[in-house]
């Protein structure tokens, strides 16, 4: 992946929203990009589990919103499954665990931070919902850049 977030930002500024900085990168990939699919959950992660271990992720990013409820939703098995799947990134409004055995699996992960416990009665999720956060508006099909500077979204591929 040859881009950096701030080239972009700086000869895209009108076609990029630039993600709040309290979003932080756990995973083993250093950058990512790829078309967006949304889902919103309900503090438990079986749809996630679902979409991440049984769809192609290929050229694709997660973005998951759990409004910020003080439960992680992304942990080591998560990851594993979608590394298996070719996701290049997930992006979660909310938090993970298992940071340490995921620090190894190539794919990012940028979260509000980290929380060990996880919710354990199943909910299910939203897929493909517009959804709001950090400062921005993400819709399934859009397009994210991710690297040590930060996240962006576009509404169109333009790397």
């Amino acid at each position: 992946m040859e881009f950096f977030t701030a080239d972009i930002c700086d000869e895209h500024s009108d076609k990029v929203a630039v993600l709040g900085s309290e979003y932080k990168n756990f995973g083993g990939a250093d950058k990512c990009e790829g078309q967006i699919v949304t889902l919103k959950l309900d503090r438990n992660n079986s749809a996630l589990i679902r979409m991440l271990r049984d769809e192609d992720g290929t050229g694709k990013i997660a973005v998951v919103d759990v409004e910020q409820a003080y439960f992680a939703v992304v942990g080591e098995n998560l990851m594993k499954f979608a590394a298996q799947s070719n996701y290049s990134g997930i992006l979660v409004n909310g938090y993970i665990r298992d940071t340490f055995q995921i620090k190894d699996i190539p794919v990012a992960l940028y979260a509000l931070g980290t929380c060990p416990r996880k919710y354990i009665p199943t909910t299910e999720g939203e897929k493909n919902v517009p959804l709001s956060f950090g400062g921005i508006n993400i819709n399934s099909g859009d397009y994210l850049y991710a690297d040590t500077d930060g996240v962006i979204v576009a509404a169109e591929k333009i790397v």
